[in-house]
């Protein structure tokens, strides 16, 4: 019994050393399998060798960069000595830009092959592109966007082609240029090699977010932060984002709602969350500026308004909305401007002619004389308080009266009864406040057509006061009690 169970110890001991044997062999075979074409390359056969640089070739062309690395990085450990290992490999790091190790691999190679004119050149190719890049990351921090990206595009990108952190530079330089459709293409380029590149994402998301188009802009900082939650420029744009287009609709709902002071406070919130976002700023001054209008607030109005113009000189409703605000400043010449030009813009619209043609109105009305001015009474005055005004302004410039000044008595007796013409009569003074001419009620536009010291022909002017007259003299008439009479 003792024998047998040794014979079957001796057996098992037996089986697990033959299949220690057979995995070993099992190994040695695939490594010379997997590593003879390094073997047979340092041992002349460049055949095999070829066949390496082939498939390491192939992952260049398809961006497999890691890849032909890790094939290159392979051969070099089998044989330090395979020289253009450390050639291609050379080649690859310069292609994404890891600049030291490239020039690590360059000078290996070099020791191996000294003087090599090719391998030189792209040594000398590396250090101009290390030097371009580290020249426009410095030109961008500086401001210098146009020189940045000339750096970049023209030496960088040419020797250094798949450089990642050139490519990103590039789309910056683009967005901080305001070319945003030229950062969304090369962000989406970036995106097609490495779908999950961050900082592709916050980028291109950025880029959409300057042309106001948020859904999209949004759409891709919500894919970066999947990938990163806690990502701090993410959530800064994404949650600023938000609040941005929170706080505009806040404005409009006022608006909506009547409550326009509280709109116009909200437009003001909103426009300062990014005054660099024109795309969507020019809409927030438009807005603002319509609600200032029908608030009465020419002034502020016409500020907003042009901040509107200057972001699109073609915005025809801010061009009709600065016109209004100018209507409320007085300013009639340059709303007549704007709304001409606004109503050719267009000509269809009937909304914008009839508010032009109002401004010509108030134009040709503050040309004409003022009446209510010149009497010295509001446009609410009553007949009976234009009629007193007329009797004490009358009395007090009558030329008889004015011996000294005569001249000037004379001009002003002469503005104080056209007045009293046009606003003591009521069908007058309706189609006077209504701004139809007065030189069709043949006033003259005041005085070239109504003299009460010399009519036509010799005529005589008289002017009647009910009432009577509190003093005569020179040139004035009896009649106390029921009237009296100015007669020269």
């Amino acid at each position: 019994m003792i024998r047998c169970s040794s014979f079957a110890m001796d057996l098992l001991a037996c089986r697990g050393l033959l299949y220690t044997v057979f995995l070993l062999h099992f190994v040695f075979l695939c490594q010379l399998l997997l590593l003879q074409p390094l073997v047979s390359a340092s041992d002349g056969k460049p055949g095999n060798a070829a066949e390496l640089f082939e498939r390491v070739s192939q992952s260049v062309k398809v961006k497999r960069y890691s890849e032909a690395l890790n094939d290159l990085n392979a051969a070099i450990e089998a044989d330090p000595t395979l020289s253009e290992a450390y050639y291609h490999r050379a080649s690859v790091l310069r292609q994404i830009c890891r600049y030291e190790e490239s020039e690590k691999s360059y000078k290996k190679f070099l020791e191996l092959k000294p003087r090599d004119s090719v391998a030189e050149k792209e040594l000398s190719q590396l250090n101009q592109a290390k030097s371009a890049l580290d020249t426009a990351l410095t030109l961008f921090q500086s401001s210098d966007f146009a020189k940045s990206l000339e750096y970049v595009e023209k030496v960088v990108l040419v020797f250094s082609p798949a450089c990642s952190k050139a490519k990103i530079l590039r789309v910056k330089l683009l967005l901080a240029s305001k070319d945003y459709s030229g950062a969304i293409a090369e962000a989406g380029f970036i995106l097609k090699e490495d779908e999950d590149n961050l900082d592709a994402l916050l980028l291109r998301g950025r880029a959409y977010y300057y042309l106001a188009d948020h859904d999209v802009a949004q759409r891709h900082y919500q894919k970066g932060l999947r990938l990163d939650p806690e990502h701090g420029e993410l959530k800064k744009a994404y949650f600023g984002l938000k609040n941005l287009l929170k706080k505009t609709k806040s404005a409009e709902d006022n608006e909506k709602k009547g409550r326009l002071r509280v709109a116009v406070e909200d437009f003001k919130a909103a426009l300062a969350m990014d005054p660099n976002h024109l795309a969507h700023n020019v809409h927030l001054h438009l807005g603002l500026c319509k609600l200032l209008v029908k608030l009465g607030r020419g002034k502020d109005a016409l500020s907003s308004c042009n901040e509107a113009l200057s972001i699109d000189e073609e915005l025809l409703d801010a061009l009709v909305q600065r016109g209004e605000a100018k209507l409320l400043t007085e300013d009639w010449e340059g709303a007549v401007e704007d709304l001409k030009s606004a109503a050719q813009k267009s000509p269809q619209d009937m909304n914008i002619r009839e508010t032009y043609m109002r401004a010509e109105k108030a134009l040709k009305m503050s040309k004409r004389k003022d009446w209510y001015k010149i009497l010295g009474v509001s446009k609410t005055s009553s007949i009976s308080e234009i009629k007193c005004a007329y009797k004490k302004l009358a009395l007090q410039w009558h030329p008889d009266k004015n011996v000294e000044n005569r001249e000037e008595a004379e001009e002003k007796f002469r503005e104080i009864a056209a007045a009293y013409e046009v606003l003591g009569d009521e069908e007058k003074r309706t189609k006077y406040d209504s701004g139809e001419d007065i030189e069709e009620m043949g006033m003259g536009g005041g005085g070239g057509g109504f003299n009460p010291f010399h009519g036509g022909g010799g005529q005589q002017y008289t002017f009647t006061f009910e009432g009577g007259f509190p003093g005569g003299g020179g040139g004035f008439g009896g009649g106390f009690p029921g009237g009296f009479d100015f007669q020269f």
